[in-house]
């Protein structure tokens, strides 16, 4: 299929209308019953208590901490043990190993096993089991965690072997060392180049550089070990041959389990066509019909695939649609301002779809699903799954102009009383105190966001900070 589908090429104007009346209804709604003033107090002694629970330590920091602690008590240990020389194969599989978890927790089909061992969880628990379980989105911690210890690892490493270098000399050991200091080198980069601070700053370089670091080390690193394996034979007379050496190393299948994480994902590559369907001059939203897509799953997105990847949630069809699915894109940047000014045709995707935050929802009785402008996109897929009954706040600047009525007559589905609150008429509303409001209301169980990262940390603390369940994307891992 191709061409363009148009913004109300949709029911004729009396749908059109009728959206009218609900958003019309929806922002009166709002605007009698804003729940200002309302809020109770936030739990815990102080402020300073508060934001070392809910934000200095929160889970991805949790899980970074555990892992990283965990290999910083093996170092400690191998080296007392040892009387402070460890030796080198002990330490390189200990690279290996946490190398080996980093890439794994960037596999589209591990990922996908944790949510999906996560959500196996009954209803019937408890709740503070679900909603620890539902922080499962936290996993990027595993890899920075796993990431950080390799480095560390690798460090001492390279210190032992400089040290037996030193005593006793080769040409293989000489190679070891050069590859060795070589990704010491890369390692502490892609650390530095990953700090926070920096990947928001320059984005779209961190993720070049970070790619290309990470291939590189990977690459260095199969050179170091069949280098080690060389130098094995040749300080030990070995008669085996360099095949027979490395299967009997433990790093050398940890590097087979790593590059196949990366061979995997990338082995899926394709170059999709794309159906555009014009929005607004704010917003577009691509069908793709490739394949049929499950609900609350993602996929990454590119037209220069080896520089920039962008992930967005997808919209299953309907089964009157037919097979495929669709993506909303909203006015975020220059590729997105791009592919609404001059939609693309085709697209490169990346992986397997690859589940996201809101398939916690399945854990819970009741949810509250707050977004704002085009986060209402990943919102559509959770409505599909019919993972939990759901109440709605969307907050956007003129909904129905900027996403037509199709859209809203969806979020309607759902919930027939959510809130759209129009920000362009009514001005920004207190996000925290809405939320609060509609899930004492609905007796929810668990508050998602999916806004920007400012609003995202603001609503998620507003929650929690009151013994609420809440949930929201994360920009660190």
């Amino acid at each position: 299929m191709s061409g363009v589908i148009t913004p109300l090429s949709l029911p004729a104007e009396a749908s059109a209308e009728s959206s009218i009346v609900h958003l019309e209804k929806a922002t009166e709604l709002v605007k009698v019953q804003s729940p200002a003033g309302q809020l109770p107090a936030k739990q815990g002694w102080c402020s300073f208590t508060r934001w070392l629970h809910y934000s200095a330590f929160d889970y991805y920091r949790k899980i970074f901490t555990i892992i990283f602690t965990a290999n910083l008590i093996a170092f400690i240990v191998i080296t007392v043990k040892n009387d402070g020389h460890p030796s080198a194969p002990a330490v390189g599989n200990a690279t290996a190993a946490n190398l080996m978890i980093a890439l794994l927790f960037r596999q589209e089909h591990v990922v996908n096993l944790c949510y999906k061992l996560a959500c196996l969880c009954p209803r019937s628990a408890p709740l503070w089991l679900r909603a620890r379980l539902a922080k499962v989105f936290h996993y990027g911690g595993a890899h920075s965690g796993a990431g950080a210890s390799a480095a560390t690892w690798h460090i001492l490493y390279t210190a032992v072997l400089t040290r037996d270098y030193i005593r006793s000399s080769s040409n293989w050991a000489l190679a070891m060392l050069v590859t060795s200091y070589f990704l010491v080198a890369l390692f502490v980069f892609i650390l530095v180049v990953a700090h926070p601070t920096l990947r928001r700053r320059y984005h779209d370089s961190f993720e070049a550089v970070h790619r290309f670091s990470g291939w590189l080390a990977l690459a260095t690193f199969w050179m170091h070990t069949i280098f080690a394996a060389l130098h094995t034979r040749s300080i030990e007379s070995n008669q085996h041959s360099i095949g027979h050496i490395l299967i009997h190393t433990p790093s050398f299948w940890m590097l087979c389990v790593s590059t196949s994480c990366l061979l995997l994902s990338w082995g899926y590559l394709r170059l999709r066509p794309v159906i555009p369907e014009v929005l607004s001059n704010h917003a577009t939203r691509l069908h793709f019909n490739y394949r049929r897509m499950g609900p609350i799953h993602g996929i990454k997105v590119s037209t220069r695939p080896l520089m920039e990847w962008h992930s967005f949630a997808t919209i299953p069809h309907s089964e009157e649609e037919g097979k495929g699915f669709s993506l909303i894109v909203s006015n975020a940047g220059d590729w997105t301002r791009n592919c609404i000014t001059s939609p693309p045709a085709k697209l490169w995707i990346r992986g397997v779809p690859l589940l996201g935050l809101l398939h916690s929802a399945h854990l819970f009785k009741k949810v509250v699903v707050v977004a704002t402008g085009s986060g209402v996109g990943p919102c559509m897929s959770l409505f599909a799954a019919n993972a939990a009954p759901c109440r709605i706040f969307w907050s956007t600047p003129s909904p129905l102009v900027t996403y037509g009525a199709e859209i809203i007559e969806a979020v309607k589905r759902v919930d027939p009383e959510a809130w759209i609150w129009d920000t362009r008429t009514d001005g920004r509303p207190d996000m925290v105190a809405v939320t609060y409001k509609l899930f004492v209301e609905a007796q929810a169980e668990a508050v998602f966001i999916i806004s920007n990262p400012k609003l995202t940390k603001q609503v998620v603390y507003g929650m929690e900070s009151r013994g609420i369940p809440a949930y929201g994307a994360i920009w660190d891992s």
